[in-house]
């Protein structure tokens, strides 16, 4: 029975960096608290689902700059 090939670090290494991880936790959170405020202030959830979703699309960006 052969060994498995273990000479390619790309086979076995994480699907993220940390830093990746990072920004995209961060944006998550900046997003789900965009949206719970916006349907705090009266939207229906749709609205505020595309709230925050923008706002999580905006922090991938800004967070990436900040961090990186």
């Amino acid at each position: 029975m052969s060994q498995p090939d273990r000479s390619r670090p790309d086979r076995d290494g994480p699907l993220l960096s940390q830093r990746a991880a990072l920004v995209f936790l961060l944006a998550a959170l900046a997003g789900l608290g965009a949206a719970v405020l916006a349907a705090l202030a009266g939207n229906p959830w749709p609205v505020a689902v595309g709230v925050g979703g923008g706002a999580a699309g905006s922090s991938v960006v800004l967070f990436k700059d900040i961090i990186g």
